[in-house]
């Protein structure tokens, strides 16, 4: 199709007709007709008189590039009229002449654009949110979750505010905010499907003030700016709105810890061997949970470590995993982490039996293909309790506050039965005699909702932004 445009543009800029370009090249009008309209690929042989003909290069006339706005409008529909979706409208074929406006063709091509995106909601089957996941979690570790591009917009928005180290302040926030060509405005009625809500027609972003564990509201605000700065449009499917998410997470992050600072201030406590998760959250006023995940950004890049971090609830499912470090997580079929559970002599779950819960947790736990190193600490919520855990390979313990810890387990997980049976003493005991009440998770059992953003109640947020639109 593309070709076949190009040819017929450079023959009208010629003002030649069929005729006058096939006594040129010894062709029939006619073949030359199927060539521009894309039912028939041209020889090579032809190809070099054609260019010769039209005082072009062969290069030139194969470009994929469409020589004018007209002709992308017109191949565009051309091969929306083939796409089984727009057949399925059971409509006539539309042969474009030279009379059809190009506003026309911009309507025609954007209502077919918005009939495929219908058509294709990004949802997802558990299975596919699974395996969407684990290729996520792939890509990471094979970067080791370090994000050039997006450390760079990071630091862009904190120079273009005049941004000079230390913990980032309210005021600092909102000059973000502003510069970014936005307004904030917090509300009480935010809908519950929805962390914010941004009116892109006003440039106004809505926020409720309540923290939902590490995603405080000025977390929130930044991971919603950082959409917009890093240029995300509407999801293509479950993956691209896992990737989105994961990189505007990163962005804020990056924002609350900048690299500029942050690196050099990890790699003085690591000539010190004084690296700690806590004193980067305290530096920096931010969750355990974001310190330790920003730390994963910067370990392997700045501080030439590899490491992994996990947020398990107190049963051991696993919500959020990451590792360039060798460990070995349970997976489901699809190559998952999230949804499993850990064993129970790892330090994210030994954590909840500690005399002090709340306190850092440190411990040794030697494992099939060797022994880790793992501080974890509980992040305590207003739902339920996350137990948040960094670790590194035995040899890297050298440079963290902690490794001196007398606490040490043995696990023979995943391909153990370490924790997965009872132990024998009291499976002999109880075995047939107890009948437990499971939890009812129908959320394992339902596809992921449609929509453009998987879980969100479109109905709430346009009667939401329509309650405020006039304000």
């Amino acid at each position: 199709m593309t070709f076949g445009q190009r040819l017929r543009h450079l023959r009208r800029a010629r003002e030649l007709t069929l005729t006058d370009l096939g006594r040129r090249v010894g062709r029939a009008p006619s073949q030359l007709s199927l060539l521009e309209n894309g039912k028939r690929e041209p020889k090579l042989s032809l190809l070099t008189s054609l260019a010769k003909a039209l005082e072009v290069s062969v290069d030139e006339l194969l470009s994929r590039q469409p020589p004018s706005r007209r002709a992308q409008l017109e191949i565009a529909l051309e091969e929306a009229q083939r796409d089984p979706v727009y057949r399925s409208l059971d409509l006539p074929h539309l042969k474009v002449g030279k009379r059809v406006p190009n506003d026309v063709l911009e309507h025609l091509v954007g209502l077919y654009g918005e009939l495929k995106r219908r058509h294709v909601k990004p949802t997802a089957t558990p299975e596919e949110a699974r395996r969407a996941n684990a290729e996520l979690r792939r890509a990471m570790r094979e970067r080791g979750n370090y994000f050039p591009e997006v450390e760079r917009e990071a630091q862009r928005t904190l120079d273009a505010v005049g941004y000079r180290g230390g913990a980032l302040s309210q005021g600092m926030i909102l000059s973000i905010v502003t510069n970014t060509g936005f307004t904030l405005r917090y509300v009480q009625d935010l809908p519950r499907s929805v962390r914010s809500v941004t009116d892109m027609r006003n440039r106004r972003i809505y926020l409720k003030r309540e923290s939902l564990g590490m995603h405080t509201p000025r977390t929130i605000l930044l991971q919603t700016l950082g959409h917009f700065i890093l240029g995300h449009g509407n999801p293509r499917d479950f993956a691209d709105f896992l990737r989105q998410r994961v990189e505007a997470n990163y962005f804020a992050a990056a924002v609350l810890i900048p690299e500029r600072t942050a690196a050099p201030y990890l790699q003085e406590a690591k000539r010190e061997r004084d690296l700690s998760v806590e004193d980067l959250r305290d530096v920096y006023s931010v969750s355990y949970e974001m310190a330790a995940h920003r730390f994963t950004n910067l370990a392997s890049t700045h501080l030439d470590l590899v490491c992994h971090f996990v947020r398990n609830d107190e049963t051991g499912i696993i919500y959020k995993a990451y590792e360039n470090d060798g460990l070995v997580f349970p997976t489901d079929s699809s190559g998952a982490i999230e949804g499993q559970r850990m064993c129970r002599y790892w330090s994210g779950r030994q954590v909840f039996a500690s005399p002090d819960r709340y306190s850092i947790y440190y411990q040794y736990t030697d494992k099939p293909n060797g022994t880790h190193w793992c501080v974890a600490h509980v992040d305590p919520s207003r739902e339920r309790n996350f137990a948040i855990t960094l670790g590194v390979p035995y040899q890297e313990s050298r440079w963290f506050r902690g490794r001196e810890t007398t606490n040490r387990n043995k696990s023979q997980c995943p391909t153990g039965e370490c924790c997965l049976r009872p132990p024998a003493e009291l499976a002999e005991r109880w075995e047939g005699m107890a009948w437990p009440s499971a939890r009812a998770h129908s959320h394992v059992l339902a596809a992921l909702p449609p929509g453009t953003f998987p879980g969100v109640d479109e109905t709430d947020v346009y009667a939401f932004l329509d309650r405020y639109a006039t304000d």
